[in-house]
């Protein structure tokens, strides 16, 4: 929690409500001191991080996150397999 000091927020609603209502973020101070950075850009991009949240926690994407690394390390070989094979027999 923060006390006495008055900070600078961006709050985003939630693109899929099943997560949660809203998402909110504590802009830097000197965020928009940076060249070239503009109120628009800032948001965009909290609003990008927030969709992003919900596409690595929900259906497919939060499917393969659970499947090990040697699951896809034998997949593309057997993809490879399959593949040299095909072009074999053409």
């Amino acid at each position: 929690m923060v006390k006495g000091v008055a900070r600078r927020v961006i709050v985003v609603k939630s693109p899929d409500r099943r997560l949660f209502e809203q998402a909110i973020f504590i802009v830097k101070e000197d965020a928009f001191n940076a060249e070239g950075v503009t109120a628009e850009q800032v948001l965009a991009e909290a609003q990008r991080v927030a969709d992003g949240y919900v596409k690595r926690n929900t259906g497919l994407g939060r499917w393969l996150r659970r499947i090990p690394g040697p699951a896809y390390a034998a997949a593309g070989a057997g993809l490879a397999t399959l593949v040299w094979s095909l072009a074999m027999f053409l």
